[in-house]
């Protein structure tokens, strides 16, 4: 990383997406198959998923495991950089229960 990059900035890059935090949730209890995973973030696209998977691949994220069936088994789960995220995501998760009982 360059030293004249901000932190927070470099974080957001990374994650600041609507679907990003939201992948990266739903694997924290272990890897899932790719079609559960999708259905586990409501409204988002096969194009879209597929995009952000990658993204989170490419970034070290996570990691995709491809099984030689018929059909294809794909399997992602989150890298010991993804899972340091955690506590972000918890906290994430906890901030938006409390702000959902001011509306």
């Amino acid at each position: 990383m360059k030293k004249n990059i901000c932190p927070l900035h470099f974080t957001m890059n990374i994650i600041g997406n609507k679907w990003k935090p939201l992948i990266l949730f739903h694997l924290l209890n272990g890897p899932l198959r790719s079609g559960h995973l999708q259905k586990t973030v409501p409204s988002i696209s096969n194009k879209m998923f597929t995009q952000t998977v990658r993204e989170l691949e490419r970034d070290h994220l996570l990691s995709r495991r491809i099984y030689p069936t018929v059909p294809p088994k794909v399997e992602y789960e989150l890298t010991e950089l993804g899972k340091s995220l955690k506590s972000i995501l918890i906290d994430m998760d906890q901030w938006g229960k409390y702000a959902m009982s001011y509306l």
